[in-house]
């Protein structure tokens, strides 16, 4: 029989990846029952032709920058995770014109 041996890690982004950064100011979020699947769009000051269209339609279109899908365990590790930065970033004075954010 082979015996275990246990190895324990941290796992760290490789900044040396030639990945570039993507802008995203919106996120739209659905499910399935086993994933999440979190949709990030740049959402940029609409042109008069756009305008039009969303005031017919009643849907303004913004481009999709990336589309991540994890699954249904990952989620709570994520909020916690955001609602620590979160913390983290406004005892630290956070970024100018920010409100205490809120919940929908």
């Amino acid at each position: 029989m082979s015996e275990r041996t246990q190895i324990n890690f941290t796992i760290v982004p490789d900044e040396e990846s030639d990945e570039p950064r993507t802008y995203a100011n919106f996120c739209s979020i659905s499910h399935t029952p086993f994933d999440f699947t979190l949709t990030f769009c740049e959402v940029l000051p609409p042109t008069e032709k756009a305008v039009r269209a969303a005031a017919a339609e009643r849907v303004l279109k913004a481009p999709v920058r990336a589309r991540i899908v994890v699954p249904m365990g990952f989620v709570p590790n994520l909020i916690n995770a955001l609602q620590e930065h979160l913390r983290a970033c406004t005892e630290s004075g956070g970024s100018p014109g920010w409100n205490k954010p809120s919940v929908h």
